[in-house]
């Protein structure tokens, strides 16, 4: 462990997995103003596999996501010069699509969805065990572009509906040729839903399948997600992602 200007740099001997490896470690940027939890957290994640980076307020962390493109920010809520969630906003405007950890004392689903809303990918309230913080991370790692599972042999990793194309492999969704960004939870949700063309899927099923974790039982997440979706995706004709009501949500054309 170095430490150099407050901050601490963590260098992994192992692979996310535990195992020997010579490859570069996910980069996570641990983002909280409390110093003795920041070191246990990045220390935690090294010995899981990780490169760790810590930072103790908006400005460094801003500074650091912009120098080493972290492939994971886990953030604290309440920072000294200001919010993680406005900080999160910022990051998502500029094009930061490394997912996003908060990390919050606050309890309660208002909070939660808060934090989702504006393009967080998970929650955990304080305290919590540094083996579900791990966990998450892998989860998280594992549905995003740096782990994206290889394709089975024969398959080149792309799914279609309609005009919509999405290349796993590269991690890129078009519609009509036209590149759409998303982050990573938007971009595994629209890949469950085209999986499951003409299903109709539940909150439940969705949440389950997307975000791997229940939030305290609360599926508005899903809500705000599928919003997100249909503004990016459903900004040309026709209209894809269908409201089942009372039911869930399928991808689907008008007329089927």
């Amino acid at each position: 462990m170095n430490r150099s200007g407050g901050r601490v740099v963590i260098t992994p001997d192992r692979t996310v997995d535990g195992s020997a490896s010579t490859d570069p470690a996910p980069r996570v940027l641990v983002v909280d103003d409390e110093l003795f939890l920041a070191d246990l957290v990045a220390s935690a994640l090294r010995y899981a596999g990780f490169a760790s980076t810590t930072a103790g307020d908006c400005a460094e962390a801003e500074a650091t996501v912009a120098r080493e493109r972290p492939d994971l920010i886990i953030l604290d809520v309440l920072l000294p010069d200001g919010s993680g969630i406005d900080l999160c906003r910022r990051l998502r405007e500029n094009g930061v699509l490394a997912p996003v950890i908060f990390l919050t004392a606050r309890r309660t689903v208002a909070d939660k969805i808060e934090g989702l809303s504006v393009g967080g990918d998970d929650y955990l309230t304080k305290p919590f065990s540094l083996d579900e913080l791990v966990a998450r991370a892998r989860a998280i790692l594992r549905r995003s572009q740096l782990a994206a599972p290889a394709p089975p042999p024969g398959e080149t990793g792309g799914l279609r509906y309609a005009d919509l194309v999405i290349d796993q492999e590269a991690h890129v969704v078009r519609r009509q040729n036209v590149v759409i960004d998303l982050s990573p939870t938007e971009f595994n949700l629209l890949r469950y839903l085209v999986q499951n063309a003409g299903r109709v899927m539940s909150k439940q099923q969705i949440v389950d399948q997307v975000w791997e974790y229940d939030f305290g039982g609360n599926h508005g997440v899903v809500s705000t997600y599928i919003s997100y979706l249909r503004r990016k995706i459903d900004q040309f004709d026709p209209p894809l992602i269908q409201t089942v009501p009372r039911v869930g949500y399928t991808l689907r054309l008008p007329a089927e």
